[in-house]
């Protein structure tokens, strides 16, 4: 019953989207200059924004930083406020900034607020010693806002880019 209903909807996904398309290209198109792949044009667009659910870019080792006790405020090297459990540091040879990124081992960590991390950060930082494979995840103000990263094993991090963000990260 559940193949059968599968094979129902894709049939219906195909028919609502690809054979459309695939009638246009053809009308709009010369027969032998075009390839028409209207289903695989579907997905790709569907994938351009960002990594699916679940699918890992790459295997990052990590290290933490924060603020110092003077309670001053820092500033990532876009100028914007850096937030708490947020902002990563990155090599933009590998992550480019303003990328929002997920990791999955952060996910359930608790945040500053008492709530728990969702896994997505704010690519708005680098660092001199960032190269390569490597983010430095800021953990808020103070050394013992490092404990809330404490339980991850740092060195094997399942990283994917998600999506963008323009100006500031969210605070």
């Amino acid at each position: 019953m559940r193949r059968q209903l599968a094979g129902i909807l894709a049939t219906a996904v195909i028919s609502a989207f690809a054979l459309p398309a695939l009638a246009h290209a053809a009308e709009s198109a010369p027969a032998q200059t075009q390839r028409v792949d209207p289903l695989g044009d579907l997905i790709t667009s569907a994938l351009s924004g960002g990594a699916l659910p679940g699918s890992v870019d790459f295997k990052m080792r990590a290290t933490m930083y924060h603020a110092g006790a003077k309670g001053i405020r820092a500033l990532d090297s876009l100028g914007c406020k850096v937030a708490a459990m947020r902002t990563v540091a990155v090599d933009p040879k590998v992550i480019p900034r303003r990328t929002v990124i997920f990791i999955k081992e952060t996910v359930g960590l608790s945040m500053p607020d008492g709530s728990k991390h969702d896994g997505y950060w704010y690519a708005s930082d680098i660092g001199g010693a960032v190269k390569g494979l490597k983010l430095d995840l800021f953990s808020g103000f103070g050394a013992a806002s490092m404990k809330a990263l404490g339980g991850i094993d740092l060195s094997s991090l399942s990283v994917s880019k998600v999506g963008e963000f323009k100006g500031c990260p969210p605070q």
